[in-house]
């Protein structure tokens, strides 16, 4: 069975579970009514089934690679890229003023999820431009913006961003790449960056980097740092790529999976490069990007999860082995209990990671059209959630899906072993899950809890709602709920910000787990009766929310136990 995009899924959280019409509604986003954003999911739907899926397998076996200094991609990329940016999807978010869709990033969100199933290699490049693209909304020159957005928008022109170093992964701020002002409004970069994502291919006109950079005498550590645009090709007085800039791609790293995309190490020797943002704002800058990457991250992540569950179910519904102690099954191994469980798991995750991706876009989507604070805030509490949980799932998805397979899926040529292979670096890159659970922990707790707070006390409003209906599924996540409220307190009363880092991946989990439960509780209230979806929602909340029990343990111990055990004491 190949990859089926999952667009019904996607048009029944965002109009049932969230509130896609309090989108629609604003006058930022007018035109894009619940019937345009279902024709427009129907559509990259069709794309992602039969234009980039058939690439996936093709990419893993032949991937990128360099050749006398020039990246050459995997056999069919060029021309599905050429009909990802014909069709719009590159700037599917992008101003309509610089020849962008102005979709909701709750489309946006969507599409990418199904761009990443059909084939996660490929989808990587738009998504790298879609970052470069608001990154530069934000803060480039209207001159700047003039010249590249709608290069960029239309996909003629592809972005990537340079932050990493041999010396410098999560602490940007060890970067030594130096810039110097050339005296004309652009400035000469020179430095090694490493881990760039879709540093070059053979396909678009100019590929245009976003590169961090240190001005001679500026301060020590990230306050010292600036952003720079610099493009492989200078732009001549029209505006298309000139002359070649001073940068090179030096090599491509050897990479577990994800063979498709090329990862490059680049040199830049005195490369040009323009000023984005004010000086000494380069991680402002850049963390828009970021942000942005984060959640396109966490759906890559989904996207992968959903592949990976659609290949196992279509395994598991043919694969005959063994007595099944269903007397009416098929016979095949669906009908054994662990079987049934792995496929339930994986699903009821997949919907809970869905929901909690789709809610980060409605909130960044409300703050947009509206101004809303509080729907900043939102937005910035779910985005390390939506970012950490989608690629876990995506990483859980994939090993149950080789379990499923049993022996066959650690054969390569069922291709199961690739969707793992593929997605475990999604839960490394755009910063680890670990420093996105620091980060929710520590800076999305700096308002004293207000942006936590206000969404729980949503979520038991909902819960009281659903009480009378659904007493069985609303009692469990209010109890959760309450739990989470008071790890909250607890985080809030350490000051020392150690104690609640060493137990910040569990308390993600946690706070995961019980928005999962809480929105497959709508779904369940939303379908009414007794349907699939309330069989999945007692899955969930009877089999997988209790987990928030030991991780709410395990996130209020504090750091002291994890420093009782010396480095002496982990060699022994």
């Amino acid at each position: 069975m190949s990859y089926r995009a999952p667009v019904a899924e996607y048009t029944f959280i965002s109009q049932t579970i969230l509130s896609y019409d309090a989108i629609a509604q604003t006058l930022r986003f007018e035109d894009a009514s619940a019937d345009v954003a279902a024709a427009v999911l129907e559509e990259a739907g069709k794309l992602a089934n039969h234009v980039m899926a058939p690439l996936q397998r093709g990419s893993d076996l032949q991937g990128a690679v360099l050749e006398n200094g020039v990246v050459r991609t995997s056999p069919g990329f060029g021309t599905a890229y050429a009909q990802i940016a014909e069709g719009g999807w590159v700037g599917m978010a992008g101003d309509p003023e610089f020849g962008g869709m102005g979709m909701p990033m709750v489309i946006t969100t969507a599409v990418n999820e199904m761009m990443s199933g059909a084939c996660l290699s490929l989808q990587l490049n738009p998504l790298m431009t879609q970052g470069q693209i608001e990154a530069l909304e934000h803060h480039a020159t209207d001159a700047i913006k003039a010249l590249y957005l709608p290069k960029l928008t239309s996909g003629q022109w592809c972005g990537t961003m340079n932050l990493t170093e041999p010396q410098a992964g999560s602490d940007v701020g060890a970067l030594s790449t130096k810039a110097e002002d050339l005296g004309d409004g652009s400035y000469a970069i020179t430095g090694q960056k490493i881990y760039i994502s879709w540093g070059d291919n053979d396909f678009a006109e100019n590929i245009c980097h976003l590169v961090l950079a240190r001005l001679p005498g500026a301060p020590a550590g990230t306050k010292g740092i600036n952003l720079f645009l610099v493009p492989k090709y200078l732009p001549d007085a029209d505006g298309n790529p000139g002359v070649a800039n001073t940068l090179k791609v030096v090599s491509l790293e050897h990479k577990v999976g994800l063979h498709g995309s090329p990862t490059c190490v680049m040199q830049y020797e005195g490369a040009k490069g323009w000023l984005i943002g004010e000086e000494g704002a380069g991680m402002k800058c850049m963390f828009t990007m970021m942000n942005n990457a984060r959640l396109g991250v966490g759906v890559q992540g989904l996207g992968v999860a959903e592949a990976a569950y659609q290949k196992a179910l279509a395994y598991a519904m043919d694969r005959k082995q063994g007595r099944t102690p269903v007397g009416d099954g098929t016979g095949a191994i669906i009908d054994h209990a662990d079987v049934r469980r792995m496929l339930a798991t994986m699903k009821a995750d997949i919907f809970a990671a869905r929901a909690i991706a789709l809610a980060c876009a409605q909130a960044i989507d409300l703050k947009t059209a509206t101004g809303d604070p509080a729907q900043g805030a939102r937005a910035a509490l779910l985005t390390p959630i939506a970012k950490a949980f989608g690629t876990d799932t995506g990483i859980s998805c994939a090993e149950l899906g080789i379990q499923v397979h049993g022996g066959m899926g650690f054969i390569e040529e069922t291709g199961a072993a690739q969707f793992y292979r593929d997605v475990r670096v999604t839960a490394i890159y755009e910063g680890t899950n670990g420093i996105q659970a620091m980060d929710l922990v520590g800076r999305k707790l700096m308002d004293g809890g207000e942006a936590i707070f206000a969404l729980l006390d949503e979520i038991e409003t909902d819960i009281e709602a659903a009480r009378a209906n659904q007493p069985n599924l609303a009692a469990p996540i209010w109890e959760a709920v309450e739990s989470l409220r008071e790890t909250v307190d607890w985080m809030l009363g350490h000051s020392d910000l150690n104690n609640r880092f060493a137990g910040a991946v569990p308390f993600l989990k946690a706070m995961a787990r019980v928005l999962g439960g809480y929105f497959h509780l709508r779904a369940a209230a939303a379908e009414g009766g007794s349907g699939p979806r309330n069989k999945l929602a007692r899955f969930y909340i009877e089999r997988l929310l209790p987990e928030y029990v030991c991780l709410l343990t395990h996130a209020r111990q504090g750091a002291s136990g994890l420093y009782d055990l010396t480095q002496d004491d982990l060699v022994a």
